[in-house]
């Protein structure tokens, strides 16, 4: 897919709630919660256009049972895709709008994926920072098959500095 990268839209708040209503309705007590998480949820963020929400069920397995549906819904059913524990539907084929994420209740990728979106979220000057290497990135690389494995190592020290800022907040 060829690579988007967008400034921050309030829409983008609209369209991961109006998908929260969709989803729900269709898995209804499956799901505990969703979290809109990813740079998307991020106010001031630059970010390819694609919301990333994440649903957290009681049961992992059971969502397999909708895959059918989904795909009937035009969603890709993508499955673990590399994330053990993980399920990721994701909508709008080459024009994708949403990738989203299903976690059982305890699964640590939960806490990861959300304490970097705090961090993000409490250090302007970081986001900023992290906007500016992606659109670094989007200028050297025109397909996210290129693009996102060259953000991995700053991300992977991104989430580093959020886990350890979060420790502190947690007093560890």
């Amino acid at each position: 897919m060829k690579v988007r990268l967008s400034d921050y839209s309030n829409e983008w708040v609209r369209l991961y709630e109006d998908e929260v209503a969709f989803l729900g309705a269709i898995f209804g007590d499956e799901i505990v919660r969703f979290e809109h998480f990813g740079s998307t949820s991020v106010p001031g963020m630059k970010a390819k256009p694609v919301i990333d929400m994440m649903g957290v069920v009681r049961d992992i397995e059971r969502i397999d049972a909708y895959n059918d549906r989904m795909r009937l819904l035009g969603y890709d059913v993508a499955g673990e895709w590399g994330i053990p524990g993980r399920r990721l539907l994701r909508k709008g084929g080459e024009e994708r709008t949403h990738h989203i994420h299903f976690y059982e209740t305890y699964n640590p990728q939960i806490e990861r994926h959300l304490v970097f979106r705090d961090y993000l979220r409490c250090h302007p000057a970081e986001a900023a920072r992290y906007s500016r290497f992606k659109e670094e990135l989007a200028e050297r690389y025109a397909r996210t098959n290129e693009y996102s494995p060259a953000k991995k190592a700053f991300v992977s020290e991104m989430e580093r500095l959020a886990l350890a800022w979060y420790a502190e907040r947690q007093g560890r």
